[in-house]
């Protein structure tokens, strides 16, 4: 996945949470940078990308969140997680079966 396509999408649920769009996401863009970003959007901005990409945040993750970039990252790092657990699981399973017959 790639950075531009997590930044897209990102614009997309940052737009429908704040109700406008008048920003630029950059790498180092932070919620100073962006009218509307206050703690209580923050999370529900982060329960959006939860959804969006099938993912869930750590309190930790959180708090190593930086700013656009950093958010990128941890989300490029989760779903890359959750394919390589996928992956193992029916890999697995598929092993089992060969046993099995």
């Amino acid at each position: 996945m790639e950075n531009t396509e997590i930044k897209d999408s990102l614009k997309s649920i940052f737009t429908d949470t704040l109700g406008h769009s008048s920003f630029e996401l950059e790498d180092n863009t932070t919620a100073k940078d962006v009218d509307g970003w206050d703690s209580v959007t923050h999370m529900m901005l982060i329960n959006e990308i939860e959804k969006k990409y099938d993912i869930k945040f750590s309190l930790m993750d959180l708090m190593n969140l930086e700013n656009i970039g950093s958010l990128v990252r941890a989300i490029r790092n989760k779903v890359q997680s959750s394919f390589i657990y996928i992956g193992l699981y029916e890999l697995l399973e598929l092993e089992s079966l060969i046993i099995l017959a």
